[in-house]
């Protein structure tokens, strides 16, 4: 009995099979390294949609604004030019009531 392999005896119906327990363990770790890449994967495309929307909306608002301040520069240029017309019908009354 010298030629016999030097294997803890588990009985006669089971033999160990390190082999196998190695790469169950394995695969679980590649497993779960496979589960957090995607997991990161997925965040990373979220991040992805989330600034190319904020993107646009940010040139979108930067557009808004742009087109405001046109329109409230063009709005204080109308009221000094109406303020201006007041102040002058005003002043041409006067001189009437005073010149008559």
């Amino acid at each position: 009995m010298q030629g016999r392999s030097k294997l803890p005896a588990m009985g006669v119906d089971r033999t160990p099979q390190p082999h196998y327990i190695e790469s169950m363990s394995k695969n679980t770790e590649s497993s779960i390294i496979d589960q957090e890449i995607s997991r990161l994967e997925e965040q990373v495309e979220i991040l992805l949609h989330t600034v190319e929307r904020l993107t646009k909306e940010n040139r979108s608002l930067r557009a808004q604004q742009e087109s405001l301040s046109t329109e409230r520069a063009t709005l204080i240029e109308r009221h000094d030019l109406v303020r201006n017309r007041v102040e002058a019908i005003v002043t041409r009354l006067r001189s009437l009531e005073t010149g008559v």
